[in-house]
């Protein structure tokens, strides 16, 4: 990853953010998306490989693994995070927009041109909208990934001995899963903080639609 890009990125997201943004912003930076390149990603490293069933019929171990984790954390988060950054950049580049038509104006009807937007940052009509629609979708998409989660892992928790008799395993077989307690802490963590997420984007919507 090119961290000085990233950290362009993030310039630029903070630029047009309100309080609420950045505070937003950082929670997403260093509490979902570190933890999840530092840590999360070895936790779930060994999910397949250390997934032992008392049995060696072929392919039965397979077809647990597939029934009890049907999305990875990690793939699911992976996704999670790259759905719920995109509306930040949506916001930039509809900034970029305003000041590049500005910059198109500027050039044909040279410095006395009617000013349209006299501080392209600001955030009215259109930038308005984009921005609390933004937040919108952030919401939308932390809360379906939330019910997902919830869905696939009840009470997102991961038990030590899962019990499958799917075929082709001849008999109800015993399956353990590797580091269940540390799986379980991390899931709990990223669902804290999502919640917190959910909450900083209806925090900062209704104060966008208090103060308009």
């Amino acid at each position: 990853m090119n961290w000085g890009v990233f950290e362009g990125l993030l310039s630029g997201v903070n630029k047009y953010s309100t309080a609420f943004g950045r505070i937003w912003l950082s929670v997403v930076f260093i509490f979902r998306l570190l933890v999840y390149l530092v840590a999360a990603e070895r936790v779930w490293s060994d999910d397949h490989k250390d997934f032992d069933c008392n049995t060696r019929q072929p392919g039965c171990t397979n077809v647990c693994f597939d029934h009890f984790f049907p999305v990875s954390h990690i793939r699911l988060w992976a996704l999670q995070l790259i759905l719920v950054t995109c509306p930040s950049l949506l916001v930039i580049m509809h900034v970029a927009y305003r000041e590049a038509r500005e910059q198109r104006l500027r050039e044909i009807k040279g410095d006395n041109y009617r000013c349209i937007y006299p501080n392209p940052g600001k955030k009215r009509g259109g930038l308005w909208w984009t921005y609390l629609l933004s937040l919108i979708f952030k919401a939308g998409v932390d809360g379906v990934f939330l019910y997902v989660f919830f869905r696939f892992y009840t009470n997102y928790t991961l038990p030590r001995v899962v019990k499958c008799e799917l075929p082709p395993c001849p008999n109800v077989v015993d399956c353990f899963i590797s580091r269940p307690t540390e799986k379980n802490i991390f899931t709990l963590f990223m669902v804290v903080t999502t919640c917190i997420c959910v909450a900083l984007n209806i925090i900062e919507a209704t104060y966008l639609i208090g103060k308009r």
